[in-house]
């Protein structure tokens, strides 16, 4: 199925042209870049429609992959592809597929320990890094309130070195003043809610995440909202405990992707060496 094509018009490119296109989600595509992501993309659940690039890209990423045999692979030069994409793609290889339907929250929510839930992070490269981190520290899963951004964006998908193509998430239903119930979901199921904060009067970090008797909770879900306006009153009303990390004095706040970074290391912390006190 490899096949040489040299006309920047040929509609066999239509799913690659003009990635910086805003209606990503109405195309109802995934876009994977680079031979690291386009790998984890064939490994997942989304169907793969095509892979295109610079032929020595392609030989190479043929020779240490397993690529199904009917794939079209299309092979381009990197000003055809530069004109198709609408910029220079130096990564030299990409892929294409469809977005497949997202599990249930039950589903997600049977099999995990610790889920992170947004709240109107819009912003992709945040959402990128946040799959990215969670998936290096353990966090089973990612849960959307109202006013994300969409999680398989193409920035999303390259920030997140395609962790987000591996990782279980899923919306809450509800609008700005009303997906804060859905989170009685997660109470229900046994998780432990806890807000972040830079509130001073919130707890610290380490001893929200354990019970009274210096034990780490069975199941926690840790919410985090927007860079600057954070979560909603809405949202920490509902929650179990506002949690805070130590900051020194005259700063207030972290990064959002670094911020969330620090939460899932100390729930990891605390499963892996429980106080006794």
């Amino acid at each position: 199925m490899r096949i040489r094509i040299d006309d920047p018009a040929d509609p066999r490119l239509d799913d690659v042209r003009d990635l910086n296109r805003s209606d990503a989600a109405e195309r109802r595509l995934v876009i994977a870049e680079g031979p690291l992501v386009v790998g984890r993309l064939l490994e997942s659940r989304f169907p793969v429609r095509c892979l295109v690039g610079f032929p020595g890209r392609i030989d190479s990423f043929l020779a240490e992959n397993d690529v199904p045999a009917d794939l079209p692979v299309y092979e381009v030069s990197r000003e055809v592809l530069a004109e198709v994409a609408g910029f220079d793609m130096h990564r030299g290889l990409l892929a294409a597929a469809d977005r497949a339907p997202e599990p249930e929250l039950g589903e997600v929510l049977a099999e995990a320990r610790t889920v992170v839930v947004l709240e109107g992070v819009g912003d992709h490269e945040n959402i990128g890094s946040m799959f990215r981190n969670a998936a290096g520290m353990g966090i089973d899963a990612v849960l959307f309130g109202n006013g994300c951004g969409d999680p398989l964006y193409r920035r999303v998908v390259r920030v997140s070195m395609g962790h987000v193509l591996r990782m279980p998430f899923a919306h809450l239903a509800g609008t700005y003043t009303t997906w804060q119930r859905s989170l009685q979901q997660l109470t229900d199921a046994g998780f432990h809610l806890v807000s972040l904060t830079p509130d001073p009067g919130a707890a610290h970090l380490a001893d929200a995440l354990v019970d009274e008797q210096g034990q780490p909770w069975g199941k926690v879900a840790l919410l985090v909202g927007a860079e600057g306006p954070g979560l909603t009153e809405h949202a920490m009303r509902v929650t179990d405990i506002r949690a805070r990390i130590p900051m020194a004095p005259g700063t207030d706040s972290l990064n959002l992707a670094t911020s969330a970074a620090i939460a899932f290391y100390e729930r990891d912390r605390s499963l892996l060496q429980p106080r006794s006190e």
